[in-house]
């Protein structure tokens, strides 16, 4: 197959359309679709396609390209995507500047990458050692330098698995996957503080991904039929799922299904540079924990969407399970999907269910408080028979609204610049706490 480039008059110029195309080697993506030749390598073995030695890592493909170094090849042997069944045109600019490749290897030695365009003119390789052996690893290439050299388009990459001395004394294997084009990580699209601390007891909570409680089992965090990477990263020592260019990622706990019954909240922290809707879904796969399809059998989903979030900004999410009205059963959560609808990058922490936070040995006697009225219009009066402390309004999020210190037994909290809905308020007193509900009309 021949590639088309593509050209866009632009006025009095003529502008280089670049469609760059990150590579891997799933059954639905591109690396297994090209051609790669291998070169210096002796016999020059193929480039192989094979299971992932270790999908519990900050790689978890199914499949992944295998290299096999003989010790009789070259110290630059590689391996490189044809011209004419390769890699789409990625354009060079001071904003695409950056080659990513993930590494599993068993020795530590230089990593090459090396862009070549259609008329066969190179860049200089650029080299990066790996720093672990026997996990994954995801190596920066940064190609800037090479701006004042040639801009491209580049239709090939060029992969130096294992740019060893010379002579090469030793034999290895390497590993590579999820070749990605794109940016320097600009740090506004970087979270630069972990996510809150959720303060749920630990006896009210069932959670799969937190660093302040214990985790249940999950099978795993990106399932095979995933659209989406993923890395496991942390943000001021708090561990941090990071999904890249995120279609649709299943979560899934099949093999210990949760029992979600007796909970009321589904929680998570969500930050994202650039998403433009995100949308949750929760699946029930029923007591035999196979999905035979919504509505068929005994599998129960429902998904919630929430459009514009707010980017660049934790967002704390506290859904009342209710939410998910076609969740009619949650005795068996087998599934947790988060999408998208812009292929964006989402960070994720802080998932789990939860119960109402408040515990019988700090509640407030319900007859000791009251809210009215109910629903509420631009007026919520509260009366207790001892000192308010503090007020705080959450919404359906979970975020703040409104927080108020009294200091009084009665109060008239203003509601009339809330959005109608349903608002949840936590009022304390003397140590004690109360949470209750009411719908601003």
């Amino acid at each position: 197959m021949k590639k088309i480039y593509l050209f866009t008059t632009l006025f009095l110029g003529i502008t280089v359309m670049s469609a760059q195309e990150n590579i891997n080697f799933e059954a639905t993506g591109n690396g297994t679709n090209y051609t790669w030749n291998v070169f210096e390598n002796d016999t020059n073995p193929p480039l192989e396609f094979v299971a992932n030695p270790d999908p519990s890592g900050i790689n978890t493909s199914s499949m992944v390209a295998k290299y096999t170094t003989l010790e009789t090849g070259m110290p630059y042997a590689g391996c490189e995507t044809s011209h004419e069944m390769g890699m789409a045109d990625f354009v060079l600019d001071a904003e695409h500047s950056t080659v990513k490749i993930m590494v599993y290897k068993s020795v530590i030695s230089n990593v090459g990458i090396k862009l070549v365009t259609p008329g066969s003119a190179a860049l200089p390789e650029v080299l990066v050692p790996n720093t672990v052996i026997n996990q994954w690893e995801e190596l920066t290439f940064d190609m800037s330098e090479s701006l004042d050299l040639n801009e491209g388009p580049f239709d090939q990459i060029v992969v130096f698995p294992d740019y060893s001395g010379t002579p090469r004394t030793y034999g290895t294997i390497t590993y590579f996957d999820n070749i990605t084009f794109g940016t320097a990580e600009n740090m506004d699209d970087v979270p630069m503080t972990a996510a809150p601390d959720p303060t749920w007891p630990e006896g009210d909570v069932i959670s799969m991904f937190s660093g302040v409680y214990t985790n249940v089992a999950v099978d795993t965090w990106l399932t095979e039929w995933s659209a989406a990477g993923l890395v496991d990263i942390q943000i001021e020592g708090n561990d941090t799922k990071k999904y890249t260019n995120l279609n649709y990622a299943g979560i899934e706990t099949v093999a210990t299904q949760i029992d979600a019954s007796g909970m009321e909240y589904f929680n998570v922290d969500v930050w994202s540079p650039n998403f433009t809707q995100l949308r949750i879904k929760l699946v029930d796969f029923g007591a035999n924990a196979v999905y035979d399809g919504a509505g068929a059998g005994d599998d129960v989903e429902h998904e919630i969407t929430y459009a514009t979030p707010a980017q660049s900004q934790w967002i704390t999410y506290s859904i009342p399970l209710s939410d998910f009205t076609g969740l009619t059963t949650k005795e068996h959560i087998s599934q947790l999907i988060f999408s998208t609808d812009n292929l964006a990058t989402v960070y994720v922490d802080n998932v789990f269910f939860s119960k109402n936070p408040v515990s019988a040995t700090t509640a407030f006697n319900k007859s000791a408080i009251k809210i009215y009225p109910n629903p509420a219009t631009d007026v919520l009066h509260i009366r207790s028979t001892t000192v308010i402390d503090g007020i705080t309004v959450y919404n359906t999020l979970g975020q703040e609204v409104l927080q108020l210190a009294p200091n009084a037994e009665t109060i008239a909290v203003d509601t009339a610049l809330l959005a109608k809905g349903v608002y949840s308020i936590t009022i304390s007193s003397e140590g004690k706490t109360s949470n209750q509900k009411f719908i601003k009309s």
